[in-house]
């Protein structure tokens, strides 16, 4: 089965950075960035990104090059981000919001890696770094009499813009690469979609290594917006709401899992800078519709939900999905949509043959968002990246590992991960289903199930609950899932907690979870 989303037209030389050089030059005092207090110009933000292109041509790491990034949300970031760009290279996240234990096993996935730039604040974390470390503060001053002009540096839609680090099957960061033509259509694909414009102003709210993070960062300037930054390296839901009443944001990106702080954030100080945004887009983890939909069907909520579906190795987003058209009633699994432009979806059998409408196949990406592959390694990750062919002509495509299938409506639902199903007494389970249910239950604000082993091997499920309402009993709670699950399905342990903790992503957290586990269960003879 193949869900193909319209095709449109692009440029010669698809990169985002020239539609932003576009509106440098057509609105130079429109103001393009803001962070603590301060705000840059479309025109001075230009003139400073060229100059730092010119550093880095200077210094030989042009076109080709990759430049590490390890700096806080802030102007600076920008300039950094927009100068590599324009000098023909291609950024690598660093993100400081990680410990600096992890950021040393990043920097060892990087192949001939050009320098990493830095801050006074960062620099330590990346001091194991077998590369030039620049920082930006000197690095500015030393391009401050270099050229303001545009660099006459081109690039081809096959080139690489970004690299961000992605955990694989094997739990080993792998870092997959972003092409100028599949960053150019997502942000052309919103723009046209949604009809951003230069009032569309964007509040980033996840942390800088997320996939996501990268889209967020430039579609403002992609349409000539402003673009608003938190001057917090982890996310603070009180400063970002702040944010959203005073500075007239209009777009937000996140996980799913930060939109449902944000919404309690709102709910419980009865606000509605969140209800009014124009457009939320959120994905990144499965849904759980009910933890929005009071929100949602509130009186005044004005703002256009869209639930999306990719995955970092196909440039962020590859579906959409207007949550409005949602019965939570009628479908257990709310939609990720229809495909973007130039993009399309193939659900695939084990022998890579298409299954028929309604039927469980794997997720396939092909088009122009897929990415360059794998940069630092040949892993059987690698194999993901294939070639397909359809009516006698090959496609690129890029087995996601997901099942979903399509709905009557002719929607892709994804129902989970084909990798993370466990065993548990003979039967695969995939623990979303049983978080699914358990969102159900009433008095479950939220839940989330990981897989744990007793000393003799065998897997059994914890379930982490948030209660909406006082500490559940965890005989009623096993009693009413055993109402609508099949026994082996009933998680072995229910563990009440506060919170789900969040990675820096914004997703949930599970390996923390696991720590929970295996910190409170020690004495048991059960380890996560």
């Amino acid at each position: 089965m193949i869900l193909q989303g319209k095709r449109v037209a692009l440029p010669a030389q698809p990169a985002v950075h020239r539609r932003f050089e576009e509106h440098a030059a057509a609105t130079p005092d429109a103001v393009a960035v803001c962070c603590a207090g301060q705000r840059v110009t479309y025109a001075e933000l230009n003139a400073r990104a060229n100059r730092f292109a010119h550093f880095l041509a200077a210094r030989g790491h042009g076109r080709g090059a990759k430049v590490g990034i390890c700096l806080d949300y802030s102007i600076d970031l920008v300039v950094t981000i927009l100068g590599t760009l324009k000098a023909g290279a291609a950024y690598v996240p660093f993100d400081p919001a990680y410990p600096a234990a992890r950021l040393r096993l990043l920097l060892g996935q990087v192949p001939d890696l050009a320098l990493i730039v830095v801050s006074t604040r960062t620099a330590e974390l990346v001091e194991s770094a077998a590369v030039e470390v620049v920082d930006s503060e000197q690095s500015f001053d030393r391009a401050a009499d270099l050229p303001a002009t545009d660099p006459d540096v081109p690039v081809t839609g096959d080139d690489v813009c970004y690299a961000v680090f992605t955990s694989g099957s094997t739990g080993t960061p792998k870092l997959t690469a972003v092409r100028h033509e599949g960053w150019f259509n997502l942000l052309n694909w919103l723009t046209l979609e949604y009809g951003l414009h230069s009032g569309s102003h964007n509040l980033v709210v996840s942390a800088f290594g997320f996939d996501l993070s990268q889209r967020s960062l430039l579609m403002p300037l992609f349409c000539g917006a402003t673009q608003h930054l938190m001057a917090s390296r982890n996310f603070d839901a009180a400063m970002a709401y702040r944010m959203l009443t005073e500075h007239g944001i209009r777009t937000v990106n996140c996980a799913s899992s930060t939109l449902y702080v944000l919404v309690d954030w709102e709910t419980a100080r009865g606000g509605d800078a969140l209800a009014r945004l124009d457009y939320l887009l959120f994905g990144g983890e499965p849904l759980r519709v009910e933890r929005i939909a009071d929100w949602a069907a509130r009186e005044g909520t004005t703002c256009t939900l869209l639930h999306q579906y990719g995955v970092a190795e196909c440039t962020d987003v590859a579906t959409s999905y207007d949550l409005a058209g949602h019965r939570a009633g009628e479908h257990a699994i709310a939609p990720v949509g229809r495909p973007a432009y130039n993009t399309a979806i193939h659900l695939l059998d084990e022998r890579m043959r298409g299954v028929a409408a309604g039927e469980y196949g794997e997720v396939c990406i092909s088009g122009s968002s897929v990415g360059a592959g794998y940069l630092d390694g040949t892993g059987p990750e690698s194999e993901r990246f294939t070639t397909l062919v359809v009516d006698g002509a090959p496609h690129r495509l890029y087995r996601t590992g997901d099942r979903g299938y399509l709905n009557p409506a002719g929607e892709l639902v994804v129902v989970g991960r084909m990798d993370a199903q466990v065993k548990v007494r003979g039967m695969r389970i995939d623990p979303t289903d049983v978080e699914r249910a358990l969102g159900r239950l009433p008095g479950v604000r939220e839940a989330a199930v990981v897989a744990g082993y007793t000393d003799a091997g065998e897997a059994e499920l914890i379930a982490f609950i948030v209660s909406a309402d006082g500490e559940p009993a965890e005989n009623d709670v096993r009693r009413r899932l055993l109402e609508t699950l099949p026994r082996n399905m009933v998680p072995a342990r229910f563990i009440t907690v506060s919170r789900l903790p969040l990675s820096p992503h914004g997703k949930v957290d599970r390996a923390a979870l696991a720590d929970v586990y295996r910190k409170q269960y020690a004495d048991s003879g059960a380890t996560a």
